[in-house]
């Protein structure tokens, strides 16, 4: 059911959690919007799934945001530093973001874009969709501890999943229908016992925590366990989460749409160029 009434500021929205690697899950779902000719109006994103989004929103093919991932280390993205701010010193990852990202501010986008931080300085959630972009894409993957703070206009921002992990609520009452993509499901699989380890299941908690309400808020919610097999910085099995983002966003539009076969809803879009609410 299409939660509130037609006619809003945007006929769908995309919102796209966090969580580090697995956020690659989201270039399946970009994959199998395409084959479907969905395009959303608004994205929404928060940690990994604004960089995702922001790509997407940027003009960039899903193929094009997975070969930009493939084959690299983190260590291309991170230094380790001695631990003032934090563990590691994300500056490489802001020189990457500045340089494959086209648009300079979010004006520029071919579709409008929410990023999602947390404003450390006075504790509450932060939505950046005007600007320049490479400090707030770089702010909103910043995980405390882990990465140093990222000052904008005065004011440290970190990780956007402190407060929305899951940022569908920022949109939800924008848009007619939202399609929510959640990476981060926290399951019972073992977790290295040192200070990353430690640092990054404990975010996968508190990330937990307050995307419960977010997740009843879409009208079509795309998950599964399989995303608690990979690691945060898991950069190794990049096609293999892709796959498995598709494979779960088609189940997700199976289950919607009544147990439908995949190729039936793929070939009765194929005369179409944009979903609509009232195709749901």
């Amino acid at each position: 059911m299409i939660h509130g009434q037609e006619n809003k500021k945007y006929k769908w929205g995309l919102a796209l959690s966090g969580g580090g690697a697995r956020g690659f899950a989201h270039i399946g779902v970009f994959r199998l919007l395409e084959e479907c000719g969905l395009r959303p109006d608004i994205i929404v994103g928060t940690s990994a799934g604004a960089l995702m989004g922001t790509l997407y929103a940027d003009g960039y093919a899903p193929d094009e945001i997975m070969s930009l991932f493939t084959g690299r280390e983190f260590s291309e993205f991170a230094s380790v530093q001695f631990p003032v701010t934090g563990l590691f010193d994300s500056s490489k990852f802001h020189s990457y973001v500045k340089k494959i990202i086209r648009a300079e501010k979010f004006e520029d986008l071919q579709i409008p874009m929410t990023v999602m931080t947390t404003d450390l300085d006075h504790g509450k959630a932060h939505a950046f969709a005007k600007g320049p972009i490479a400090d707030v894409i770089t702010a909103s993957c910043s995980v405390p501890i882990l990465f140093n703070p990222v000052v904008i206009d005065g004011v440290c921002h970190v990780d956007g999943g402190l407060f929305h992990n899951f940022p569908v609520s920022i949109i939800r009452d924008e848009c007619d229908a939202v399609i929510g993509s959640n990476v981060s499901p926290v399951v019972p699989e073992k977790y290295n016992k040192n200070i990353i380890g430690i640092a990054e299941r404990s975010y996968h908690y508190l990330f937990r925590s307050n995307t419960e309400k977010d997740r009843t808020l879409c009208d079509i919610l795309i998950e599964t366990d399989e995303f608690g097999k990979y690691k945060m910085f898991d950069l190794k099995n990049v096609e293999q989460i892709v796959r498995i983002g598709y494979d779960a966003a088609v189940r997700a539009f199976d289950e919607y749409l009544n147990n439908r076969p995949i190729a039936k809803l793929i070939k009765s879009f194929s005369v179409k160029t944009k979903l609509s609410p009232g195709d749901f």
